[in-house]
Formats: structure tokens, sequence, C-alpha cells
């Protein structure tokens, strides 16, 4: 039987590898976008991967809004059947110092990045539970681990889903459902491309591998932690930095 897998932020740079990567581990894809307003762009993505060879289904959901995130889960169940793989990958930045960060950006960071695993993880736990079997990763951050200048939000944010791993990962072990984490050091997608190249490399620099990661690279260890024969991982966070944060 076909795994129906959901990425959310499937759309961006490190999703796009994540729902190539577990499409060719034969399951059907379902990426999810933002806004309505957002459509036509999702829709022409859908197209591209469809021409790399990936039939790959978009589907509507505000990660930062509950109701959203409910009534998508309902349409996916719908559409496609019960999801048994959930990768919670959505995320976004609004990078300020402490002293200058307003009360808008920190609710962002926090609603996207950190609220949105438990209101996208909820509506679809239950199918999960039934089916004695799941497979759920977060994507967190180095700087969930470490810390960063300007980004008290977003370090606090992707701090916070290791909490929420271990914990969620405990109440359903003996359900067959296992909860692991992804930490991502900096990869190359167009949004780090886009920094200004020497601000790049001096970050390059400071990653004791020389250079930045792929996507893809990031992609295989989602697909490794979401195997079949990954049942008796869970709770774990891996660590994808190339050297830059050890402990």
């Amino acid at each position: 039987m076909t795994q129906i897998a959901l990425v959310t932020g499937g759309t961006g740079g490190i999703g796009t590898a994540i729902c190539q990567q577990l499409a060719k581990d034969g399951m059907h894809v379902v990426a999810t976008y933002r806004s309505p307003s957002r459509a036509d762009v999702a829709l022409a993505w859908q197209s591209e991967q469809q021409e790399l060879g990936f039939d790959i289904a978009v589907q509507c959901m505000d990660v930062s809004n509950f109701d959203s995130c409910q009534q998508a889960a309902s349409e996916i169940r719908s559409n496609h059947g019960a999801v048994s793989v959930l990768i919670n990958n959505a995320g976004i930045t609004r990078d300020g110092v402490m002293k200058k960060l307003s009360v808008e950006k920190w609710d962002a960071v926090l609603n996207t990045n950190l609220n949105s695993a438990f209101y996208v993880t909820k509506p679809f736990l239950d199918d999960m539970i039934e089916q004695q079997y799941g497979r759920i990763v977060n994507i967190s951050s180095i700087n969930g681990q470490k810390g960063q200048f300007g980004q008290v939000n977003y370090s606090a944010a992707k701090a916070g889903i290791h909490g929420f791993t271990k914990a969620l990962a405990q109440e359903v072990a003996r359900k067959g459902i296992t909860v692991n984490t992804v930490s991502p050091g900096y990869v190359g997608t167009s949004m780090v491309m886009a920094i200004d190249e020497k601000i790049r490399e001096q970050i390059v620099a400071q990653i004791p591998v020389g250079r930045l990661a792929e996507p893809a690279e990031i992609a295989r260890a989602v697909g490794f932690l979401v195997d079949e024969a990954s049942g008796f991982i869970t709770g774990s966070n891996l660590s994808i930095n190339g050297g830059q944060h050890m402990y």
C-alpha cells in the first residue's frame, strides 16, 4: 500500500528536495503552500516537478493557523487518504536584535515555526494511531541548538521543536509512530545564496567541511528517518551542519 506523505513548506528549497526524495522512495507526496494568493506559484512549482518526473500534489495550508490546518487535513484525507508520514518543514525568519524586535515579528516566527508543529501534527495523529504506524520528522535548525545573534525568535522556536519532538515521541512510541528532529546547518537554498557573497563566505569559513549543504543531503536524512526499517529511532535529533556545531 502506498504511503501518503505530507511535507509542509514543500515548495521551498529544502522542502522541494524532501518531496523529491520521498517520491523517489515510492510515496504519494502532498506539498503545502501558505495561502490562496500563492496558488499560481504552487501550481507552477507542481508543473516543474512533473517535468522532472515527480508527481506531487499541492495543498493550501496556513501552518500558523489551527483552523486552516484542520480544514486542510480534512481535504487531504478525502482527496488522498490517511497520512502516515509527516514532515513539519515550513518556517520563516523575521530577524532583529532583541532590543528592536517587535511583538509582531516574535509572534509571526513562533506561530509559523513552533506552534505549527502542534497545529499540523494534531489533525493527523489519530489516523496514525489507528493505523498503528507513523513517521513524523520535525525540521529544526543549528540555531535552535547554539543560538544566533539577531534570531532570538527563530532560535527559541527551533529549540522548542526539540522539546516537542522528545515529548511526543514518548507518547506515541508504543503506537508504532516515531518522532524525530533534523537540524540543518546552512544549506545552499536560494534564500541563502541571496545573502551578500562576503557574508556567505564568512559563514562557509565557520563550517569545517568548507561548504554549504545541498538540499538533497537534508532530504536523504529525512528519507532515512521515515523508512519503515527505522522504527527503533525515535526522540532523536540528527544534526547536519558540516561540523559547525558539535556537542
